[in-house]
């Protein structure tokens, strides 16, 4: 018997969902249909372990082809099997459950398993119409679900720590371990007080990993200084939603930008890093700039609706990251983080980003 979680489910929903509509419609910064734009799906293609099978549109029938077997099962079969998840999914209060109705239609129509097969981002390949240029692109998706707990859009790990010098300040010992025994409900902001109470600050050093830093300077040479402040920000506050905290650190101006044009120099690039964390860029990998999602998000709505956000569609596709998106606490002693330490008679502190969408 399958089992497996909400946002597992939602990715057969999604399967059932797009092939009983027969077409994606495009969502905004809000998370609503954008009226009048649609993409007429022509095939959908999935990789299980037994074999590829590809899944395409004619009229009401959908053909189901793998090897030289070609199934013919009616768009109605799909869109009364979606239907029918999305309830089984809703209701089930249960971390990991199975759904026997709809095991028994995925393995009539090659379905074995709840996640397709794949190495990168891309949950669903897709391929569509493009009623504006006359092409027909194979466009891979990142599944996210609203039907579950608000998944991460970057996890957290030691790769994900940044590390500050704790500045202006000489702690004994005693002050340092009192600081680090700080174990309150919002304990990393109160050590952060603590330190600045005794007259010290902290600034940025370096990522603890290299490669992660290199990742961010790819992006944007200044990348690292401005996410370093951005997190420094989430700490010292109670403020965690991206544009809460980008535009603090706006008004901070870390990297002393010439603001007499207005240009909002903080937004772009962390819209830009957000971008690239949901199409590729992982913390412990070289980046090379190669999206592996090549066609964006699609986002699975509480209501059952499925909205694409397209890397054609950039302007929407970033709105969407970056005010649907916010700053998470990770636990501190599993990714070392959070405590003055010493290294060559200097002190220092570390600082995690974890990012998670808000809904």
């Amino acid at each position: 018997m399958i089992s497996g979680n909400k946002g597992e489910w939602s990715e057969i929903y999604t399967l059932f969902k797009l092939l009983g509509d027969k077409q994606l419609f495009l969502g905004d910064k809000d998370i609503e249909k954008l009226e009048g734009i649609v993409y007429p799906i022509l095939r959908v293609l999935r990789n299980e372990n037994s074999g590829n099978f590809e899944y395409s549109i004619q009229d009401e029938i959908i053909l189901i082809s793998g090897g030289e077997e070609v199934l013919k099962i009616p768009v109605n079969d799909f869109k009364e099997n979606a239907k029918f998840l999305l309830e089984k999914i809703k209701s089930n209060s249960d971390r990991t459950f199975s759904v026997p109705e709809i095991e028994t239609f995925m393995e009539s129509i090659n379905c074995f398993s709840l996640k397709a097969g794949s190495t990168s981002k891309t949950d669903i390949t897709i391929i569509v119409h493009d009623q504006r240029t006359n092409q027909q692109p194979t466009l891979g998706f990142s599944i996210k679900s609203q039907l579950g707990s608000p998944s991460t859009l970057l996890n957290a790990g030691k790769t994900t720590n940044f590390i500050f010098k704790v500045r202006n300040t000489n702690l004994s010992q005693e002050e340092i371990k009192a600081i680090n025994s700080i174990d309150s409900r919002s304990k990393i902001m109160d050590r952060i007080n603590s330190i600045e109470e005794k007259g010290g600050s902290l600034q940025f050093s370096s990522t603890e990993r290299t490669v992660f830093g290199n990742n961010l300077i790819l992006i944007d040479s200044k990348l690292p200084e401005i996410l370093s402040q951005v997190v420094l920000e989430f700490y010292s506050s109670t403020s965690s939603s991206i544009p809460e905290l980008v535009e603090k650190t706006a008004s901070e101006n870390p990297i002393h930008y010439d603001n007499s044009g207005e240009h909002q120099f903080y937004e772009y690039k962390m819209k830009r890093f957000l971008t690239d964390v949901a199409l590729g860029m992982m913390p412990s990998v070289v980046w090379t700039g190669q999206y592996d999602a090549t066609g964006g998000y699609l986002i699975v709505k509480e209501n059952g609706d499925v909205l694409c956000y397209h890397i054609y569609n950039r302007n929407e596709f970033e709105d969407y990251l970056f005010n649907n998106t916010k700053l998470d606490t990770a636990s501190s002693t599993r990714h070392d983080f959070g405590i003055i330490y010493e290294e060559e008679s200097e002190l220092f502190f570390k600082l995690n980003l974890q990012i998670r969408f808000t809904k």
